[in-house]
């Protein structure tokens, strides 16, 4: 089966000689149209140095990162600034909602960036909000909003170009447990149903039951590699029983 994003390799090293520090260390894995993937691991372990090489926010001291069969690790800052706002998608803790736009600007805002804000993408706009519950949202402000309605939107916004990768980094920080799971959950639903590739980076373990595999990191290196649906809702419940000692 063919894959959406490919990691070869990839490693990242600040410093030289007896200084280095590799902050990721050979990292390699694949993931399809349609997964899901929750990318883990204690703090200081890569998983956020990883996630911005993926996203072409870092470039890798060694290594490349395929997504759609193009070598972003190689391309030059304009090339990469262009492919961003084609193909991938990004959700993260701050949401980064423009203040004076309301939801639905804000979610149109990838279409103008693209130059595909057309009546059939305004439309788009309007019916993926609808399916994430803020239909009678549409003209409020960000400041209007509450945060899992914020985060909604950014979901929205993330998906409505269209991309290939879809990346969230700790999409559920600022969120009550019952609005977080709803925010996963969603996330989960659309990335299935449109046939993405996303990678939420999570330190919380009880959001890993609504992905289809899990990626862990120790110390930059990549540890496990979860797959087994029974395996990851045991880590999904035994991080829950934690939350509630």
């Amino acid at each position: 089966m063919s894959v959406i994003l490919q990691a070869e390799a990839v490693e990242k090293i600040y410093g030289t000689d007896e200084n280095a520090v590799r902050a990721v260390d050979n990292v390699s894995f694949g993931i399809q149209p349609g997964q899901f993937v929750a990318l883990v691991g204690p703090s200081g372990s890569g998983k956020t140095t990883m996630l911005a090489i993926l996203a072409g926010l870092l470039t890798p001291t060694n290594g490349s990162v395929f997504i759609g069969g193009e070598d972003v690790s190689k391309m030059n800052d304009a090339k990469r600034a262009q492919f961003h706002r084609r193909s991938i998608g990004f959700a993260f803790q701050s949401n980064n909602l423009v203040p004076y736009l309301n939801a639905r600007e804000n979610v149109e805002l990838m279409l103008r960036l693209n130059n595909r804000l057309d009546k059939t993408g305004k439309q788009r706009a309007a019916d993926l909000l609808d399916r994430l519950g803020l239909a009678d949202r549409m003209k409020n402000l960000p400041g209007q909003l509450s945060g899992g309605q914020q985060q909604r939107v950014a979901i929205a916004r993330a998906l409505i170009h269209e991309p290939n990768l879809v990346l969230a980094d700790e999409p559920t920080a600022s969120l009550d447990t019952e609005r977080a799971f709803q925010v996963v959950e969603t996330f989960a639903q659309l990335i299935h149903e449109q046939q993405r590739a996303g990678i939420m980076v999570t330190h919380d373990l009880r959001m890993i039951r609504g992905v289809d595999r899990v990626i862990k990191m120790v110390d930059g290196r990549l540890a496990q590699i979860i797959e087994e649906r029974a395996e990851i809702e045991a880590m999904a419940a035994a991080s829950s029983a934690n939350y509630a000692l």
